[in-house]
């Protein structure tokens, strides 16, 4: 049986997960333990209906991994049309995993809020050179993202809408490449966001660190 299996609302997730798990030792970083960690085989995506679908019929994706993974990680983002709140969210796909057959202490859910860049955000060369600046001073500097995150907030007002609009004044296409290639990069020690911390309290407690 395979350790954990991550079911994911759309590609940017995917490649987000993907960028951070292909990491070497990457369990140091969260400070859990080592679990076996290939994409292939343990990210699984909501693919077509994305946010609203993973919430409606996530249990039916992830039926088939009850026999094959010790453990599912079900994440997607709180903010999509239709939404009926994080907490609503929440309590919806776990009664429905539940009813599946996964018992409480194989699954949990996080709910991003308001949605995935809010992970992305931070301070940091790997997410200025992402973007198509040369170094986080020009990215601060950029009179867009100065309205947007204002001095002393951890991260821009309306997170994906300004990455999005950044990329287009950067003519760069989105792409899930590009939440790849910052998340293997940047430090997640810096990433202070609730749903986050929970993800990784949630690891830990599944994977152990190994105390030598």
């Amino acid at each position: 049986m395979r350790d954990c299996v991550f079911l994911l609302a759309d590609s940017n997730m995917k490649g987000a997960f993907e960028g951070f798990f292909s990491r070497e030792a990457f369990y140091h970083s969260i400070g859990c333990g080592p679990f076996r960690f290939t994409a292939s085989e343990d990210l699984v995506v909501a693919a077509g209906d994305n946010d609203p679908g993973l919430f409606t019929r996530g249990h039916e994706l992830l039926r088939p991994y009850r026999q094959t993974h010790q453990y599912a990680l079900v994440v997607l983002d709180a903010a999509w049309e239709g939404s009926p709140g994080a907490e609503r969210i929440r309590q919806k796909v776990s009664t429905n995993l539940l009813e599946s057959g996964w018992s409480q202490d194989r699954f949990h859910v996080v709910v991003i809020e308001p949605e995935l860049e809010t992970w992305i955000w931070q301070q940091n060369p790997h997410v200025a050179t992402a973007l198509g600046f040369d170094d986080v001073e020009t990215l601060m500097a950029d009179d867009l993202l100065a309205r947007a995150w204002s001095a002393g907030q951890p991260k821009p007002s309306n997170p994906k809408e300004t990455l999005e609009t950044l990329l287009r004044k950067k003519r760069i296409p989105r792409s899930s490449a590009i939440y790849q290639k910052i998340t293997s990069k940047v430090s997640v020690r810096q990433c202070q966001d609730a749903s986050f911390l929970a993800m990784v309290e949630i690891l830990r407690g599944w994977f152990p660190e190994v105390v030598p």
